[in-house]
């Protein structure tokens, strides 16, 4: 992991959105439903923040490919 700062917040976020979809999964109550566009929105930023490159590190420091 290059970017541990980026990376941890991605994952943060994801579980934040996976967390509240089960809480609105596992409530017991039909008419609430999970909004999965949320959690697969968190997911995708998950992924695009684990790619990101942390704003104190260079291209050198992360030994990036030209």
């Amino acid at each position: 992991m290059k970017s541990w700062k980026t990376t941890t917040v991605g994952i943060l976020l994801f579980v934040m959105a996976a967390a509240t979809a089960g809480v609105a999964l596992l409530d017991g109550d039909p008419v609430t439903v999970p909004q999965w566009e949320v959690v697969v929105a968190a997911f995708l930023a998950m992924i695009g923040l684990s790619a990101a490159r942390d704003n104190d590190k260079s291209s050198e420091d992360v030994q990036a490919k030209e």
